[in-house]
């Protein structure tokens, strides 16, 4: 097939997006596809090969089969990306409108999974205007609602820091969280499919320098250790893998996910988050999950880019 991998992008998560990017293209093209390598520049104009690009309603892009967007943050992972490709009708790898915009938004996000019977990790909710404020005693993190790869993210020690990381955080979103400090291992499982998602084997997150897993411990050679299986009892390794398909479901997500969960002290499990569209290089977490699962890499891309038209064909035959 020809599938477009879309990279880049307006967010502040661009460079990381063309290094998984670059390598899905690799991956797909090892599956045995075509791979149309398409740019979104900062400045939002797509491009091919330097060439200028435009979306045409129902005429797909580039006659591409299906695109695979690894486009990371606002503008990509937040479901408006996915909205303009349901316009043109094309085929897409990942979480529709609904599920990228949901869990893009950690205030609603938790929201949606408390409702729906998940145990997450506490937080309060703060906007333009009000006063930094923390109910949880210190430390805890202050993040943007809607932003990833831990961009804007600081963890406050006591008041002063608070203050700071909040003023960070408005910097990059209008809504910002302040989130309980969870004492423990911190746990991330990937899902992959449609109607009938499946879990990885969890892998465990070991900082070997920084004090959390920031954007240099995500980024960075030598900064992070991924144990998989987590050194965690069977009862919790199949507890994460439980709650990380029920956030899946809940929040209506196909085709993949990454959920980021904690493992309290004292054994309960806390979801977190879930990324719809994760860091995709082939040392990436994501990828090294399943592969540990026994789905390598190019086949994992490949499900994929099926899930996408699976999606695609089964939504058609509805009526509007």
């Amino acid at each position: 097939m020809r599938v477009a991998v879309l990279a880049g992008g307006r967010s502040s998560e661009h460079e990381v997006s063309l290094d998984s990017a670059a390598s899905v293209r690799e991956g797909v093209a090892a599956a045995g596809h075509e791979v149309l390598a398409v740019t979104i520049d900062r400045s939002g104009e797509w491009r091919r090969e330097n060439e200028p690009l435009s979306l045409q309603p129902g005429g797909g892009l580039l006659g591409a089969d299906a695109v695979f967007p690894v486009l990371h943050g606002p503008f990509g992972e937040d479901g408006t990306l996915q909205g303009l490709l349901e316009l043109a009708g094309v085929p897409y790898v990942g979480a529709g409108v609904l599920g990228s915009a949901l869990c893009m938004d950690k205030d609603v996000f938790k929201s949606v999974l408390r409702d729906a019977g998940i145990p997450v990790t506490r937080h309060i909710t703060l906007r333009a205007g009000d006063e930094p404020r923390n109910p949880f005693g210190y430390p805890v993190f202050v993040k943007p609602a809607r932003l990833g790869s831990s961009v804007g993210i600081s963890k406050a020690h006591d008041e002063e820091e608070l203050r700071a990381g909040v003023e960070l955080a408005f910097e990059h979103d209008e809504k910002v969280l302040v989130e309980e400090f969870v004492p423990g291992r911190e746990v991330e499982v990937g899902v992959l499919g449609n109607r009938r998602p499946i879990a990885s084997l969890p892998g465990e997150i070991v900082v070997t320098h920084n004090e959390w897993y920031d954007y240099e411990a995500k980024y960075d050679e030598g900064e992070m250790d991924l144990v998989v299986p987590a050194r965690l009892p069977e009862e919790q390794i199949e507890r994460a893998q439980e709650l990380a398909v029920r956030a899946f479901v809940a929040t209506e997500c196909e085709g993949m996910a990454r959920a980021d969960l904690f493992v309290r002290d004292d054994g309960e499990v806390l979801v977190n988050e879930l990324n719809t569209i994760p860091g995709f290089t082939a040392t990436s977490v994501y990828a090294k999950l399943f592969d540990a699962s026994g789905i390598p890499y190019a086949d994992l891309l490949d499900r994929l880019v099926d899930l996408a038209l699976e999606r695609h064909e089964r939504r058609a035959r509805l009526r509007y």
